[in-house]
């Protein structure tokens, strides 16, 4: 099993300039700053999204252990 690995490591036509490439930290022309598949606008929608939802439940845990108060509730 473990030849048959090495054999088809031996075989790969890796390229040097995607190496070299690689290890100066160029960035790829391709990606044209996506990243996870999303625009920036995208992904600060999606990190507004996450942080108005860790307010409301923050919140919420704070009014159900009784640690904050609503005044019309009080």
């Amino acid at each position: 099993m473990f030849e048959d690995f090495r054999k088809q490591a031996e075989e790969a036509d890796f390229s040097d300039e995607d190496l070299e490439d690689e290890l100066n930290g160029e960035a790829n022309p391709d990606r044209d700053g996506v990243v996870l598949g999303m625009t920036p606008p995208q992904r600060f929608i999606v990190a507004l999204m996450l942080l108005i939802m860790t307010i409301i439940i923050g919140s919420l845990f704070l009014i159900v252990t009784s640690k904050v108060l609503l005044p019309f509730l009080g």
